[in-house]
């Protein structure tokens, strides 16, 4: 596996050699002092460049890089609708192990790419134009303070939806229920999680992308309660992991609006708890709910 200097080596080789190719910028987790190093970082890299046509319609000059196990190119792709405006990406993963996630930009667009993250450092300024920017921070994805119509609308949120993974279950619809459970409950109380840890740490960390610095934070016995809202492929594991989920969330909850002396929501909490208790007991040959 080529190491941190040869693969720097091998990307600014080729920027310094192609004139289209006036500035290099690493992204990501390699600019971030408070990630750990790993040998699965990505290097995340922009190219800021004079000609974006000539790359994009001859994209046989990315072999350069190495040999790759796969690659894929989000803006040509049909499924998923580009994101990136005029930007074009290759994200490769090579036989050796090392993954480039590597963005074209027009460089007329220099100054706006300078204020879009605060995690970027310039590698190459061929021209000496290129914006000055300050030492890398992470301080964009630091967990933010809730306000109290947030906080409102956290908990709302996340006793409402459960009541269609309850339906879900009932109904014998396991990948309705699994869906609702992950997609739109879980992400509320891992909200709720992330501003715990936000009071605890003064608001000054971030939890990563999809929570993964998250039992860094927390206690050994919320870590696993947290991991007990993981369901099983079954009705009964699923049901367990739902209710884990509300004794989780309404523990958290509670610490919060403690902090901020908002309101938590004990009558909706209740109500919502006993439905789905409620529902849980129905036959399955049941014609009413009540």
């Amino acid at each position: 596996m080529r190491n941190e200097k040869e693969m720097f080596d091998l990307i600014l080789g080729f920027a310094k050699n192609d004139e289209r190719v006036r500035a290099v910028t690493l992204e990501g987790s390699r600019t971030n002092p408070n990630v750990p190093k790993d040998m699965f970082q990505d290097y995340d890299v922009s190219f800021h460049v004079t000609d974006m046509e000539s790359f994009i319609q001859h994209p046989e000059w990315i072999d350069i890089f190495g040999e790759r196990i796969i690659m894929q190119t989000p803006e040509a792709m049909s499924m998923f609708p580009p994101e990136l405006g005029r930007r074009f990406s290759y994200l490769m993963l090579f036989t050796d192990g090392n993954r480039v996630d590597l963005t074209l930009i027009p460089l007329e667009e220099k100054e706006e790419y300078c204020k879009e993250d605060k995690l970027m450092m310039v590698l190459l300024d061929k021209d000496g134009d290129f914006p000055r920017v300050p030492a890398p921070t992470d301080q964009d994805y630091w967990v933010k303070c809730p306000s109290a119509e947030y906080f409102a609308d956290c908990c709302n949120e996340f006793w409402w939806v459960s009541t269609y993974v309850a339906k879900g279950l009932w109904r014998k619809e396991i990948l309705f229920a699994q869906d609702h459970l992950n997609q739109y409950v879980r992400p509320m109380l891992i909200k709720m999680l992330e501003w715990q840890v936000g009071i605890q740490t003064d608001f000054s960390v971030s939890i990563g992308k999809n929570g993964k610095y998250l039992e860094r934070y927390l206690s050994k016995q919320n870590w696993n309660d947290l991991l007990s809202t993981y369901a099983n492929g079954s009705y009964e594991g699923t049901w367990k992991a739902l209710f884990a989920m509300g004794s989780l969330f309404r523990r958290t909850a509670k610490y919060v609006a403690d902090h901020f002396h908002y309101e938590y929501p004990h009558e909706e909490d209740q109500h919502v708890t006993n439905y789905l208790k409620h529902v849980q007991s129905l036959p399955p040959d049941a014609t009413k709910i009540y």
